[in-house]
């Protein structure tokens, strides 16, 4: 038999097989995809929410036909608010469980851990959270705001309606002290004042020496980069003492309700997805969730973004013909999605999304009603363009020294 032969005989062995396989109602084995996140630990305070929103995103494309008629079956495990472990259970579930992608990750130093696993194996990591920046990878797809889609934006604004004498406080780790970085930067080149700047050890909850500095330099406003259940007691504190304005960049209507809407009622935070915002796809994908998860579920930003990445690899998939991680790279950058917070668009050169800022108040029921937000979606900028990549790369890496590395 000659090799032509042979292959053709090949080919109709295995469409035969296949159309016995379906008329016999056997489905294609399923796409495994792996979620890391906390589940335990400071962090999970945020991160378990996160969970549940890739869920749904899994459940409804599964509900479609899966991705090229395989089934989606999601492998989920426990970061426990711990770099070190992210980076051994990212390295697991590529190398025993076979999975085809991972969705996770919160802090950035759990994120930095999982780079290099991804990288060294040709994988990829879909990201949710809005991050400090400085940071590219072709093995990640950022699907959270950049600085200048999210601080840039808020201090502006903040000068407008706030004022420009600013107190600074954060998670010691590196996202806040980067970003607080850039914070100074943008409210010096804008000639106001950045009055201190302070930094609390993951899940802390002594912060009386920080309300009392409050309290003396009696600030227009307050930036905020604490991240966790920290921000219980730091809200908790300021408005039995304070009334200052807060503006959050890691607090969205799931950790208001965490923290108490009476707690922070009147505050703001600085997010492309709001709960209530009033789009027909942010409706349905609410409705959807509150079905799936009770009527009482909450939806943040993070959770709208870690939704998002889901569709956007299940159509980067179908556009691929493939699950093979390096089959998608090639053709990530060229994809977009509706999602509920808006079309968004995945930057060819940056893996970063375009994204609409918008920033909201909270109001005593939790909810966050929009005060402002861009005319269209921004694109995304991880390194400013006043410093070089060289630089801003030697920038974090003092910073992360400075901080606890978390």
């Amino acid at each position: 038999m000659s090799r032509i032969k042979a292959l053709l005989l090949t080919i109709c062995t295995v469409l035969v097989s296949a159309s016995i396989l379906q008329s016999c109602g056997i489905e294609k084995p399923a796409v495994r995809v792996g979620i890391i996140h906390s589940l335990t630990g400071t962090m999970a305070f945020s991160e378990k929410p996160l969970v549940d929103a890739i869920t749904l995103a899994i459940e409804e494309v599964n509900d479609k036909g899966g991705v090229l008629g395989h089934k989606i079956i999601p492998i989920i495990v426990d970061g426990q608010s711990n770099p070190a472990v992210f980076a051994k259970e990212a390295e697991r579930l590529i190398v025993e469980d076979h999975v085809s992608v991972l969705f996770g990750c919160w802090t950035s130093a759990c994120r930095k851990a999982v780079k290099p696993v991804v990288e060294k194996h040709q994988q990829l990591l879909f990201y949710p959270v809005q991050y400090e920046g400085l940071e590219q990878s072709p093995n990640i797809v950022y699907t959270g705001l950049t600085p200048n889609q999210q601080i840039t934006p808020s201090i502006n604004w903040a000068f407008k309606h706030l004022g420009k004498r600013f107190f600074l406080v954060g998670s010691d780790y590196v996202y806040p002290r980067t970003a607080n970085h850039i914070i100074k930067d943008l409210v010096t080149f804008q000639q106001g004042q950045v009055l201190a700047e302070h930094y609390l050890p993951l899940g802390s909850t002594d912060v009386s020496h920080v309300i009392n500095e409050i309290d003396r330099l009696k600030p227009d406003v307050i930036l905020n980069t604490i991240n966790g259940d920290s921000n219980i007691a730091f809200f908790k504190a300021l408005k039995q003492t304070l009334h200052i304005p807060v503006i959050s960049y890691s607090i969205g209507n799931v950790e208001i309700a965490q923290i108490g809407s009476e707690l922070m009622s009147g505050h703001y935070a600085s997010w492309s997805y709001f709960q209530n915002i009033d789009r027909a796809e942010n409706q349905i994908f609410v409705a959807n969730f509150k079905k799936r998860f009770g009527e009482q579920s909450l939806i943040n930003d993070p959770m709208e973004a870690s939704y998002t990445g889901v569709y956007l690899w299940a159509k980067a998939v179908e556009h691929a013909q493939s699950v093979n991680a390096l089959r998608i790279k090639d053709v990530i950058g060229t994809e977009s999605f509706n999602a509920p917070s808006g079309v968004v668009s995945v930057d060819p050169i940056t893996h970063h999304l375009w994204k609409t800022a918008r920033i909201g108040q909270v109001q005593q029921n939790g909810q966050l009603n929009t005060v402002w937000q861009s005319d269209v979606p921004i694109r995304p900028v991880p390194y400013p363009s006043y410093q070089s990549k060289k630089q801003w790369r030697q920038i974090v890496a003092q910073l992360s020294k400075t901080g606890q590395e978390q």
